[in-house]
């Protein structure tokens, strides 16, 4: 079932919050820049990599700590972004050399930056998204407006609907930014919502009760590590690099997984219990891409090209180098 296009409410909250993100990604390539120790004089020029700022990253902010990029040759710096579509916009603007995001957020922005490619995948997960209604909401029949952050908050929302029998054409899908959605929820500006963490469990400690996963209705995600075709045929090894070290904090964070909570706390902010349990619902590992992956992309590109977001379908097979990781990676 595919969704008509209709009008998305931006709350002004929101929209003043993403406008001061804007202009910090305009001046700046993203919010935060990290200060771990880079590779040295030895390891070329600086990389910059778009990241978010949830458990979701831990593997990034654990490569900082314990200087991953560093033993690979690379130097690296860490660009923080409140949503990871603003990574992939500064990565398409060469603001930034690689990125890590979302499969379903990326699709979504194919093409308007058609130069976007996929190099593997550090993290997957049904788990990690979770449905969330709001005090006074006691069932999704009750569901008349639900926050979502374009991408794939939305996508999950859209398909939460469905599985509960509910033509999303009759709910109100508001947008706004996820710091501002539990409060939103709280207050009862919007009924429900679909985040990642910490979102859900900042919202659980201001009374809203998480009802389920995402797959509960059978929806994953991926997360890839991306960059544009131009840079990558000019810096091939230095993305290997990158990768290798990638997937070397991809293994540690699964087997110490406290080590990377005091990571992403140094970087973010965030409690270590919340990115431990956080670690325990993703699951963490550098891969090729698979058919199956391909057919869950292929439907994820009909999703919006069936709302009306995108006047051609999303270019996935060009975007995804499926084999790229297999080729430079041992044991990927």
């Amino acid at each position: 079932m595919q969704t008509p296009s209709r009008p998305r409410r931006l709350l002004a909250g929101s929209a003043a919050l993403t406008a001061a993100l804007l202009t910090l990604t305009s001046c700046g390539a993203g919010t935060t820049d990290s200060t771990a120790a880079g590779g040295g004089k030895d390891a070329g020029p600086t990389i910059r990599i778009a990241v978010g700022i949830d458990p979701s990253f831990a593997p990034f902010f654990l490569a900082d700590a314990q200087g991953l990029w560093a033993k690979h040759g690379v130097d690296v710096r860490l660009v923080q972004f409140g949503k990871g579509g603003e990574g992939v916009d500064a990565l398409g603007a060469g603001q930034v050399q690689l990125a890590g995001n979302s499969d379903t957020t990326t699709i979504g922005v194919l093409q308007q930056t058609p130069s976007l490619r996929s190099l593997l995948v550090y993290e997957q997960s049904g788990r990690y998204l979770k449905v969330v209604l709001g005090p006074k909401t006691e069932s999704a029949a009750q569901i008349k407006k639900m926050a979502v952050v374009p991408g794939l908050s939305e996508l999950a929302a859209t398909r939460f609907l469905e599985s509960k029998g509910i033509d999303p054409e009759t709910v109100d899908l508001v947008t706004a930014d996820p710091p501002e959605i539990p409060a939103l929820t709280q207050k009862g500006d919007v009924d429900a919502y679909v985040l990642w963490e910490p979102w859900p469990t900042k919202g659980v400690a201001l009374g809203e009760r998480i009802l389920e996963t995402t797959g509960d209705f059978g929806l994953s995600y991926s997360h890839w590590l991306l960059t544009t075709d131009t840079w990558l045929k000019d810096n091939s090894a230095t993305a290997v690099k990158v990768a290798q070290a990638l997937q070397e904090a991809a293994e540690k964070t699964e087997s110490a997984p406290d080590a990377a909570a005091e990571a992403t706390k140094k970087a973010t902010k965030i409690p270590t219990a919340q990115t431990v349990n956080a670690i325990k619902e993703i699951d963490f590992a550098v891969r090729d891409f698979t058919a199956e992956d391909l057919k869950a992309y292929d439907d994820t590109a009909s999703f919006y090209l069936g709302t009306g977001k995108v006047k051609a379908k999303p270019d996935v097979p060009t975007a995804v180098l499926r084999g790229w990781s297999t080729e430079h990676l041992k044991g990927s």
